[in-house]
């Protein structure tokens, strides 16, 4: 059982990379603030409302929502049983200190990516109106192009065309980084200072070896056929 935190700036790829841990540790559960808000929000729930209540206002959604919708996941039987991937959460100084009176915690994995790279991921990302797939202008382009800027989707076969998300913008995207590194700071000594922080560079995370991903997640290794392929 492991308990680990995937902790990173916009675009370091956090839930790339907890799939791939998932690879190793099948039965560990991903747990994506993210997801979990948008859950309760769909569902109705007591923190749900709440939390639109603030959303609604233009807000955000207070720590102590956000932690309690934690508290409420961890409890569950499979989390209880095999552990978890926090990826989105602690956000706050505040919400780190909350966690570990809720929970031990094992690692913290603080994906590392030069800004440039970064940039490539967010501003060349687009995906197929049809059915979601998802390409890269840089980096994963589909196979078939028939335009400037025009392909056929490798999933479906629709005619797709990169359109850069409207909030996808190279000024955006500065500020929300330079917040990143601003808000992270106190949260990466915090748990420096507990002695389970853990670099990882993070350019190319899809080229570690299952071994390599074992040993950054203190996994003990085996003779087992690799999971990863």
């Amino acid at each position: 059982m492991k308990n680990l935190i995937v902790f990173g700036p916009p675009g370091a790829g956090k839930g790339t990379f907890s799939a791939i841990i998932q690879q190793i540790l099948p039965n560990i559960v991903h747990i994506s603030t993210g997801d979990i808000l948008r859950k309760n929000i769909k569902k109705k729930t007591f923190l749900g409302l709440k939390a639109e209540e603030y959303m609604n206002r233009g807000e955000l959604v207070p720590d102590q929502v956000v932690i309690d919708m934690i508290r409420e996941k961890l409890k569950k039987p499979k989390v209880q049983k095999y552990g978890f991937i926090l990826d989105g959460f602690p956000r706050t100084l505040d919400q780190a200190k909350a966690l570990s009176d809720i929970t031990k915690i094992d690692l913290f994995l603080l994906l590392e990516v030069p800004r440039d790279v970064i940039k490539k991921r967010i501003l060349g990302r687009f995906s197929c109106s049809e059915c979601g797939w998802l390409y890269n202008i840089y980096t994963l382009q589909p196979k078939e192009k028939i335009g400037k800027n025009k392909w056929i989707c490798d999933n479906c076969g629709a005619e797709i065309e990169f359109q850069q998300r409207d909030d996808d913008t190279e000024e955006t995207l500065e500020k929300r980084l330079d917040v990143y590194e601003e808000n992270s700071k106190p949260i990466i000594i915090y748990y420096e200072n507990k002695g389970i922080l853990k670099r990882v560079y993070a350019q190319n995370t899809l080229d570690l070896s299952e071994e390599e991903i074992k040993e950054i997640i203190e996994v003990e290794n085996t003779t087992s056929p690799s999971c990863l392929s």
